[in-house]
């Protein structure tokens, strides 16, 4: 089977993404509701008690929101990092111990026949990850909410056949909009969140003849727009020599409000 996954939401509003293998399913992130998380896996064909374990990039609310309440009703394990978990603990009430599963940075989990490796990003949180997924040699990375793209991040989440990249503004509309400039230069900081330049730039180092497509993900509501970032990554990518008809561009989009369809990890 390889991988599939959809990113259910993405984006300040709250974040979450399925990933699947033939036998085993993970949640990364609940940054929805308890109830919303249920509506929008619904739309995709997925029940709660599917889910066989939740992963955490990291402790802000857009990506914790529903954490407590879809564990505690789904008798779900949660997996993070012991410095997420000494910052999340207090938000997400009740965890039996059974469900609090320490998943140290640079560890590799195995579920099913899905192999998932954290590895450590530039981000304001305490001690915030990304997530790579392997199967049937296939390669799925996560690369959310970080300041920049490291030697050592790059090195994780390059050759991905599927990348989901943060895009998360424009760099002008951000620093002509209403956020305070401590607010702004936080954002705009090495431990704030990638730009559209940022991104495209990234993608030029990350991309290899093995990617197939890249989602842009976490858009600010406020401080960007989706075709203003595909246009800004592509610009990029094509002023480094990325060329590709219109029938295999590889930019796809993600959705603060409603779940990517299905994406089919395999190989060519």
């Amino acid at each position: 089977m390889g991988l599939r996954f959809t990113v259910l939401g993405s984006g300040s509003t709250g974040n979450a993404t399925i990933v699947q293998c033939e036998d085993s399913t993970v949640l990364i992130d609940a940054g929805l509701s308890a109830k919303k998380l249920e509506e929008l896996m619904r739309e995709r064909g997925v029940a709660g008690h599917e889910i066989d374990a939740i992963l955490v990039t990291h402790e802000h609310s857009d990506h914790i929101k529903g954490l407590g309440a879809f564990a505690r009703k789904h008798n779900v394990p949660i997996y993070a990092n012991e410095a997420t978990w000494g910052a999340l603990e207090r938000h997400v009430g009740t965890i039996t111990s059974e469900q609090r599963v320490i998943m140290e940075t640079g560890e590799t989990a195995k579920f099913g026949a899905m192999r998932t490796t954290s590895y450590a990003i530039s981000h304001d949180a305490a001690e915030p990850v990304g997530y790579v997924f392997e199967d049937d040699d296939v390669k799925l990375s996560l690369a959310t909410d970080l300041g920049y793209v490291s030697d050592k991040v790059r090195r994780m989440i390059e050759d991905s056949d599927v990348l989901v990249l943060e895009s998360n503004h424009d760099v002008n509309m951000l620093r002509m909009g209403r956020y305070p400039w401590n607010i702004k230069r936080r954002i705009l900081s090495d431990i704030g969140h990638l730009s559209n330049e940022a991104a495209g730039e990234a993608l030029c180092q990350l991309m290899t003849d093995r990617t197939k497509r890249v989602y842009l993900a976490h858009l600010s509501l406020d401080h960007n727009l989706m075709d203003l970032a595909k246009l800004t990554v592509n610009g990029i990518l094509e002023n480094n020599g990325f060329f590709f008809k219109r029938d295999e561009h590889p930019l796809r989009e993600t959705f603060h409000d409603r779940p990517t369809a299905w994406d089919e990890v395999r190989r060519r």
